[in-house]
C-alpha cells in the first residue's frame, strides 16, 4: 500500500479536540497543529508551566493540568469538552538500560503509564460514547514492531496500546458507534526529549557515532510533522480503510491489516 505524504493544510474548523500529553515533544506538536487548523483544543498535561507557554502563543487554547493516568480524569474531561477528536500522545520516558540492569519497577514503568492511559481514555470513549463520526488517534511506537532492548517493557507496553486501540475499533463496529480509532507508530527520532537519549543509547550499543546512527535511521519525524500527520488523520479520509500507520519524517505508511 502506498504511503500517505503530508498534503496541504487541512481544515478542522468547528471541531473540538482533546490532546493528552500536550506539553512537550510530539504531543505539543499535535496541539499546535490542531490549533493552527482551526480546532477548539483542550490541552492536557501535568506540566502547568508548559501549558501556560502554549496558551501564550495560542490564546484560545484551553488547558487542563491533570494526570492522564488518573481513571477519574477521562470521563470528566470528555463530558466537559465534548470532543469529536481525541489524540492520546502521553507516555513515560523509559529507563535506558539493558534488561539485566532493570528492576521490575523500572521495567514495568510504561505499563503503569502508557497502557494505563490508553486503557482508561479509550474505555471512556466507548462508554460515553463519543458522537458518531468522532476520531480517536492513539500514539503507540515503532518499538511495538521492532522491540526495544534498552527500554525494559516499553515495546511490550506500546504493543498493548496498539492492541487496545484495535479492540476499541472492533467494539465501535460491533456496536454501530461510528467512532474511528487509529494507531500511529512513530519510528525512533532524535527530535524530542524522549527520543534524543534513546538515539544516543542505541548508537552507543551499536558502536556507531551518533551522527552515523541518525543518518541510518532515515528521515526523522518531528513535532511539526507529527502534528501535520495527526491533523490529516483527523480531517481526511485519504487513508481509506487503514487504521494503523508507521510514521517517519516522510509521512504516514498504512500498515497491512492483520
Amino acid at each position: 500500500m502506498a504511503d500517505i505524504r503530508q498534503g496541504g493544510e487541512e481544515d478542522l474548523q468547528g471541531r473540538r479536540a482533546i490532546v493528552v500529553g500536550a506539553s512537550r515533544g510530539f504531543g505539543k506538536g499535535v496541539a499546535e497543529a490542531f490549533c493552527a487548523a482551526g480546532a477548539s483544543v483542550l490541552a492536557v498535561s501535568r506540566d502547568g508551566r508548559a501549558l501556560a507557554e502554549l496558551t501564550a502563543v495560542y490564546p484560545k487554547l484551553q488547558t487542563a493540568v491533570a494526570d492522564a493516568a488518573d481513571p477519574s480524569i477521562p470521563g470528566q474531561l470528555l463530558d466537559r469538552h465534548q470532543p469529536d477528536i481525541l489524540a492520546l500522545v502521553a507516555g513515560a520516558s523509559p529507563l535506558l538500560r539493558p534488561i539485566h540492569h532493570q528492576t521490575w519497577d523500572t521495567f514495568s514503568l510504561n505499563w503503569h503509564s502508557d497502557v494505563r492511559i490508553a486503557f482508561h481514555w479509550v474505555r471512556e470513549t466507548l462508554l460515553k460514547p463519543l458522537r458518531p463520526g468522532s476520531t480517536v488517534i492513539v500514539m503507540s511506537s515503532g518499538a511495538a514492531l521492532a522491540g526495544s532492548p534498552l527500554s525494559g517493557g516499553y515495546a511490550g507496553a506500546k504493543a498493548t496500546v496498539r492492541f487496545i486501540t484495535t479492540y476499541a475499533q472492533q467494539e465501535s463496529q460491533r456496536g454501530g458507534l461510528g467512532i474511528t480509532f487509529k494507531t500511529v507508530l512513530p519510528k525512533l527520532s532524535p527530535a524530542t526529549s524522549l527520543g534524543r537519549p534513546a538515539v544516543a543509547a542505541y548508537a552507543a550499543r551499536a558502536g556507531l557515532p551518533e551522527e552515523q546512527f541518525v543518518s541510518e535511521l532515515g528521515p526523522a519525524a518531528t513535532p511539526q510533522s507529527v502534528g501535520a500527520a495527526f491533523v490529516r488523520l483527523a480531517s481526511s479520509s485519504a487513508d481509506g480503510e487503514a487504521r494503523e500507520f508507521m510514521l517517519t519524517g516522510e509521512g504516514l505508511l498504512p500498515l497491512p491489516t492483520t
